[in-house]
């Protein structure tokens, strides 16, 4: 905990817990009482004890979890105290409320969900109304971690105008808190546009998964100078206008820690190594709901894949085998 004798300053401001100097001198008074008045004293260490087994809960609880409610302000403060940040994504209002619970700090309504919902080759079709209805559902759930939404292809690239009109849309009609958009100095217009508004804008760099058929391929980006060299430009002009935090995705880890050494904004990773302030999973790989998407970035913290394929084959074999249900099963 870090604890010293001295003054006892705001919990939310240090994190830091101090014994306040008084607590010797109640001690030592205890003790003289233990002397003169056994069942008097007993009463009064029972208080203290009390008082002191909640007063140790409480700063626990700050000290494992200090925030109630993520925000933008939030993850900045989190970089300033070298805190990293931790973000998933989810589509639905039971997966979130699991995320919730957990303490995650960002949770991603992202256009993967095209990939994992709708099972589609790409991000590139899914439409607006679908981001939003999967948003409302996210947000319903949600009570600590920020919420972030993807602009769906199409619904920013061309025109601010369009930008600014779809990023409402999705504050408005799903409750979220911010929106992201992949690419760089391209959308800067529509990303000012967003933020004039009162918009936080998250950016996101390297592959940009709906411009997969414009660059063919999903390999890393960043791996030649002229890449990298645009990248780092990128990356300044997005905390330059506005942005809150940019994604990295799929690029060298030297590459990643180039730009966060000349940005001051935080920079969330997914396959960017480590020296970026936090990291970034599609959740369905990471428990391991999906398998044909394997790579080298991904851990899976479990196989529900197989989990739950066995826990419908026992399922079955119990309706066929009518042992499903029993007798305590029934009214």
């Amino acid at each position: 905990f870090g604890i010293t004798t001295g003054s006892l300053p705001s919990i939310t401001e240090t994190h830091e817990f101090v014994v306040p100097k008084s607590i010797p001198i109640i001690l030592l008074i205890i003790n003289i009482f233990l002397d003169i008045d056994k069942s008097y004293a007993n009463l009064i260490c029972w208080h203290y004890v009390s008082f002191f087994n909640l007063f140790f809960n409480y700063i626990w609880h700050v000290k494992t979890n200090p925030y109630k409610r993520i925000t933008t302000k939030t993850l900045h403060e989190m970089k300033k105290n070298g805190e990293k940040i931790s973000m998933l994504t989810s589509y639905d209002f039971t997966f979130a409320k699991i995320l919730d619970e957990a303490n995650i700090d960002i949770i991603l309504v992202g256009d993967s969900a095209s990939n994992v919902f709708a099972g589609n080759e790409t991000t590139v079709p899914i439409t607006l109304d679908e981001m939003i209805y999967h948003a409302k559902s996210v947000v319903k759930a949600v009570k600590r971690a920020l919420v972030v939404v993807d602009l769906p292809f199409g619904t920013y690239q061309s025109d601010p105008q369009e930008a600014l009109r779809s990023a409402i849309r999705i504050m408005k009609e799903s409750g979220a808190h911010a929106v992201k958009l992949e690419g760089g100095f391209e959308v800067s217009e529509s990303i000012t546009r967003i933020i004039n508004a009162g918009i936080p804008v998250m950016g996101h760099l390297g592959l940009t998964p709906q411009s997969i058929y414009k660059f063919g391929t999903y390999n890393v980006r960043g791996a030649n100078k002229t890449e990298a060299d645009q990248l780092i430009s990128d990356a300044q002009d997005l905390e330059r206008i506005g942005c809150f935090a940019s994604v990295l995705e799929k690029i060298p880890a030297q590459l990643a820690e180039n730009v966060s050494k000349k940005t001051k904004f935080p920079l969330i990773g997914i396959g960017a190594g480590n020296h970026v302030d936090g990291q970034v999973l599609v959740l369905h790989d990471l428990i391991g709901l999906t398998n044909e998407f394997n790579p080298r970035f991904l851990r899976r913290y479990l196989d529900l894949n197989t989990s739950i394929k066995d826990a419908v084959s026992r399922y079955i074999d119990d309706v066929k085998s009518e042992s499903f249900p029993n007798k305590d099963e029934m009214y």
